[in-house]
């Protein structure tokens, strides 16, 4: 609002400056031709003035043909003033009361003149204020010229610190139009940003949905894989040793553990659509549940698998613990599926603010060079291994060589439960 009102009193400045100089010209004719004979006025001082009144009237209609668009100080306007200051002195020595067009000298000279030459034309114009307020151009006698010489020291003094003020204020307004014409600048600019960061938003959010909806698939792959997969495959594994037996009560003990790993599987498969933590973790902590998932593997594939807690214990997130099981469970599915080992070691490691899982064997290993065509060729494998610890800034690393046996390694940050 403040910024509006300023506007405003700039514009009537501009209608004044546009329009002041012929309306006090027009009042000024008007009130000397009333008055002209009550002072005095003779017929060629009469006829005189009328001439000075049109010259000044084609002035002032050339300089609305030329003030439009002229910078501040330019030479134009420089030779209005003087010539207008000039006619207004002429017309105030034939009559007094033209002073009322001359004092339009005050308003616009900062406006026309220059700062070296503004005190000149300031004063010239005092001098004629002065020459009216004393009674008329020149002065009669001794004390005419003493009032007039008083007179003009008190309209120099006047208008010099008026001027002054003029000057720091037409400096304000300046500062004021440059302001105003900034803000609105910024404010373009803000809303051209405002648009473009909505049009940016609408973006963000249909790939922030795009995303999800990845990151769900693959979550639901994953888990498939690492769950529902390998307990088909135990299944599997289970009834063909069934079928390839004669001895009944082998048979009965391997279609238990197939009937068991069915009943694991599908309750695996109802968490994963859920995506709640796997199984182990309900009533175990991880070192519990790895343990339980060791001996497991260890007696399914007839393999001897020790496991190892290093460290202080301590409670980890669910995520971080859901994390590192579901790692090892691949590792070891991967060992039992392509490395057919003798012994298995699998340690977890709490070191401070890190928790480490290693997975070791002694099986027939594979070239590391070959790792991403075997990844690519096997699912979710490996490379399902290192994308679950990436998605809590984790890292999996995996060293082998053929004949040598395998290591999986998987570093997390250490985020403790609650």
């Amino acid at each position: 609002m403040a910024g509006m009102g300023m506007v405003s009193l700039e514009r009537r400045w501009e209608q004044f400056y546009r329009y002041g100089a012929s309306a006090l010209l027009g009042f000024a004719t008007l009130i000397s031709a009333a008055v002209a004979q009550a002072i005095g006025m003779t017929r060629a001082q009469m006829y005189a003035a009328g001439a000075l009144v049109l010259a000044t009237v084609a002035l002032q209609v050339w300089w609305g043909r030329v003030r439009p668009g002229l910078p501040e100080h330019a030479v134009p306007g420089r030779v209005y003033y003087c010539v207008r200051t000039a006619l207004a002195f002429a017309l105030t020595f034939l009559n007094p009361l033209f002073s009322i067009f001359a004092v339009i000298g005050y308003f616009d000279v900062a406006r026309l003149l220059p700062k070296p030459v503004m005190r000149a034309g300031m004063l010239v114009t005092a001098v004629t204020m002065a020459g009216s307020e004393a009674g008329g151009l020149p002065p009669d006698g001794a004390t005419g010229w003493i009032l007039f010489g008083g007179l003009f020291v008190l309209n120099a003094s006047i208008t010099t610190a008026f001027a002054h003020l003029g000057v720091k204020e037409l400096e304000a307004a300046k500062e004021r139009a440059a302001t105003i014409m900034s803000l609105e600048e910024t404010n373009a600019r803000l809303e051209q940003a405002m648009e473009e960061n909505a049009s940016l938003h609408a973006q963000l959010i249909i790939q922030a949905r795009e995303a999800g909806v990845a990151d769900e698939r693959r979550r639901l792959a994953a888990e498939i894989h690492d769950t529902i997969a390998q307990g088909l495959a135990g299944i599997i594994a289970q009834l063909q040793v069934v079928s390839a037996s004669t001895d009944t009560q082998v048979a009965r003990t391997h279609l238990e553990r197939a009937s068991a790993l069915a009943r694991s599987s599908l309750g695996e498969a109802r968490r994963s659509v859920q995506n709640l933590s796997p199984a182990e973790l309900e009533n175990d902590t991880l070192p519990e549940a790895l343990k339980k998932t060791v001996a497991g593997w260890a007696e399914r594939g007839g393999v001897r698998a020790d496991f190892t807690v290093t460290g202080t214990e301590e409670p980890l997130h669910d995520e971080v613990a859901s994390t590192l099981l579901r790692i090892a469970q691949e590792a070891l599915a991967n060992a039992g599926k392509h490395a057919s080992p003798a012994r298995v070691g699998v340690t977890l490691s709490f070191m401070g603010d890190e928790v480490s899982l290693d997975v070791r064997d002694d099986g027939s290993g594979f070239d590391p060079l070959a790792l991403p065509a075997r990844s690519g060729s096997h699912g979710f494998g490996l490379a399902g291994m290192k994308a679950r610890a990436e998605r809590i800034a984790g890292t999996v690393t995996v060293e082998s060589e053929e004949g040598g046996g395998t290591a999986v390694s998987a570093r997390v940050p250490l985020v403790r439960h609650g």
